[in-house]
């Protein structure tokens, strides 16, 4: 079966559910949201993950079932910037889905006429750093104690891609609907 990038939808609740319980390294993609039963999942996809002016969201989609997300967020056009993220499922990390999800949205984003994309990932993170770096995100530095989780402080490696740099020698996903 196809492995897609596509809107989420209502319908994903039991699998965002399923995703999030699969690591805790998770919760700091969801800090301060429920997503602990099928109602308060779909509350999040419709009030968090659902496409607006300056945030789009597409579910990674492997054999039928959201696995992840990778996303766009502070779109501003009067620079043509956007902050990248993205996240998967325990099960599903080490194939290769979020590079070629983050890939796909870069290639997207890059159309859309957006010019320079930004992430940044904890330092103490490498399988994020190998996904920014395959992805083409070239590393550019490091932001100090950055983020707070609770009370422990952690340092930020910020990687940017821009239009102009080549595209990553890789198998895209299947489908990308927008």
């Amino acid at each position: 079966m196809a492995v897609i990038l596509r809107p989420w939808a209502p319908s994903d609740a039991a699998a965002l559910v399923t995703a999030r319980a699969s690591a805790h390294d998770l919760e700091s993609q969801f800090i301060g949201a429920d997503v602990s039963d099928e109602a308060s999942a779909a509350e999040y996809i419709a009030s968090t993950l659902l496409f607006g002016d300056r945030t789009k969201n597409w579910a990674i989609v492997d054999e039928g079932i959201a696995v992840g997300n990778v996303g766009l967020t502070a779109i501003e056009r009067r620079h043509d910037t956007a902050w990248a993220y993205y996240w998967l499922a325990a099960q599903t990390r080490g194939r290769g889905l979020a590079t070629r999800a983050l890939v796909s949205v870069a290639e997207w984003a890059f159309s859309d006429g957006l010019f320079r994309l930004e992430l940044g990932h904890r330092v103490n993170n490498p399988a994020s750093c190998r996904v920014a770096t395959a992805g083409g995100f070239i590393a550019e530095g490091v932001e100090r104690q950055k983020l707070r989780y609770g009370t422990d402080r952690f340092d930020v490696e910020t990687h940017a891609r821009i239009a102009s740099d080549p595209v990553p020698d890789m198998l895209g996903l299947d489908r990308i609907d927008v």
